[in-house]
């Protein structure tokens, strides 16, 4: 198998057609071995039996359907483990991207990228609730974990299925992706992707989804930067709190006996007591971070690198 194509599907009944159509001409003529991976992501509405419909007529359609909605990483995420590809392209059911840019991704593949992003250049959606969210969350995300994309949110991309096997999504991470991938060494590209007006059904995006987005920055941030060394992370801001903790408590001190303050009256007793006990925790938090840390890779034997290449190792 050449190609997966993994499509998370929510109450896309009017799209569902057009994009079976869409991939099967795009496709026609590059002679790959593909399959086309539907997701049905708990829809209310006709979408499963148009599915059920259309793979019973092409057997390169296969449907996944959730029991309710799970949300479109656990959606992406189940259509990545059923994937039998080399090569594994996502993109969304409302047919704003466009299946015709496939070929260009694969091509780019094979100038031996790992991952290749698409980039939504001249986006057609609404400025100030999507647009522009957008804009200021791919820099904050570029800036924090070192892939610098313009277009992070962009569903379509193509992903050697290597690169895919060691990354498990939770929460909104399906966008965080080609970062994640970047940890075990994946070669990262960009490419200018077309991108259509929705024409059927509603949006199932919206500005409360930054939140999240942010929440789980911080979370690939650490994974990136702190997953196998947690210490050195909360045991820095420990050795921090605890210097300033005894900072306070030396002019405390120097406040009782050469200034004559009694130390009950005096605020920064309690701000020594305070940071010395949050120093102790912070110290303890990434202890206990080092424990959990050894217990995920051990107990899976789970490798702390990655291997692009074995030369007479069999």
């Amino acid at each position: 198998m050449n190609l997966s194509i993994v499509v998370p599907i929510y109450n896309e009944e009017d799209n569902i057609v057009p994009l079976h159509q869409g991939v099967t001409a795009a496709l026609a003529e590059t002679g790959l071995d593909y399959e086309l991976i539907l997701v049905d992501d708990g829809s209310s509405d006709g979408s499963f039996h148009l599915l059920r419909e259309i793979a019973g007529r092409d057997p390169r359609v296969k449907v996944i359907r959730f029991r309710r909605n799970f949300g479109q990483t656990a959606a992406m995420a189940a259509g990545f483990d059923a994937a039998r590809g080399e090569v594994i392209v996502p993109m969304d059911g409302d047919l704003q991207n466009d299946p015709a840019d496939i070929p260009m991704l694969l091509a780019k593949i094979d100038e031996g990228y790992d991952v290749v992003s698409g980039w939504r250049r001249d986006r057609q959606d609404t400025f100030i609730n999507r647009r522009l969210p957008s804009i200021i969350a791919n820099g904050l995300i570029s800036r924090m974990t070192g892939v610098h994309l313009h277009d992070y949110g962009c569903t379509l991309k193509a992903y050697r299925r290597e690169v895919l096997e060691g990354v498990n999504l939770y929460g909104e991470l399906h966008r965080f992706v080609p970062a994640l991938a970047s940890q075990v060494g994946a070669r990262v590209a960009e490419l200018p992707v077309r991108h259509h007006p929705r024409l059927h059904g509603t949006s199932k995006y919206g500005i409360s989804r930054t939140t999240r987005v942010v929440l789980d920055l911080m979370t690939v941030k650490f994974l990136l930067t702190y997953s196998t060394k947690p210490i050195q992370l909360f045991g820095k801001w420990g050795i921090y709190t605890m210097l300033f903790g005894c900072l306070a408590g030396a002019v405390t001190l120097y406040m009782k006996f050469f200034e004559g303050m009694s130390m009950n009256r005096n605020p920064l007793l309690i701000l020594t007591a305070f940071l010395l006990f949050s120093g102790v925790q912070f110290i303890a938090l990434g202890l206990l971070g080092e424990l959990n840390a050894r217990t995920y890779y051990e107990a899976q034997a789970k490798p702390i690198y990655a291997v692009r290449e074995r030369i007479n190792l069999g």
